[in-house]
């Protein structure tokens, strides 16, 4: 890592223009990345030096590249969705547990007394967001700031269960992925067909 002060507009905005890239490369990465050799590519094409590559090269890695992706995701597709369907079958079976007819789980950690929500509402909550393994993926908690949407603005599993639940209440919610992400995910923390499981704490209806 280099010493280099950042203190003029210029080297501030080139700096940028490389963090932007390397931050789309880290959300996109392949297995196999080289750091050395993007920047011999960037530096190449922003001096206009001959390719040490060929296009037909670089094509043809671009295609067995992206097979080789598409094929780690339908496998992590199939192996999540098998995990979330155990993982619920078994849930499903705890006393506390109660299960809707669209697969959606819940159990009452906190019974309030206020009113419930409704489709049209808006509303106040904190929430904590896991995958099945414990890994935290997103938590207004920790950010120390409730979230405020339309009850209609979220995912399937949240809509059904906010207009189940009296404010005041704190419920843990399993939902399944059809209720969640689906096949796409959601960003590299949620992957396709991946089970959820929320806390959350319905502070207000605004």
């Amino acid at each position: 890592m280099t010493n280099k002060n950042y203190d003029s507009v210029e080297l501030q905005a080139s700096y940028g223009v490389g963090r932007q890239m390397g931050e789309q490369l880290a959300a996109n990465p392949f297995e196999g990345l080289d750091v050395h050799a993007v920047m011999d590519g960037f530096q190449d094409a922003l001096t206009a030096q001959e390719s040490r590559v060929s296009i037909e090269e670089i094509q043809v890695a671009f295609t067995e590249i992206n097979q080789r992706m598409q094929q780690a995701a339908a496998e992590q597709a199939q192996k999540l969705a098998a995990e979330g369907e155990v993982f619920l079958a078994e849930n499903a079976k705890r006393e506390e547990i109660q299960v809707t007819d669209s697969g959606l789980q819940y159990e009452v950690l906190e019974e309030g007394e206020g009113e419930i929500p409704t489709l049209e509402s808006t509303v106040r909550t904190h929430y904590h967001g896991t995958l099945i393994n414990g890994d935290t993926f997103d938590s207004s908690y920790d950010r120390g700031q409730p979230a405020e949407f339309p009850v209609q603005g979220v995912i399937k599993g949240w809509t059904e269960a906010l207009q189940l639940m009296k404010t005041g209440s704190k419920w843990r919610l399993y939902i399944p992925s059809h209720l969640a992400y689906g096949e796409q995910g959601a960003g590299g923390r949620i992957g396709p067909n991946a089970t959820l499981i929320f806390d959350i704490e319905l502070l207000d209806i605004l």
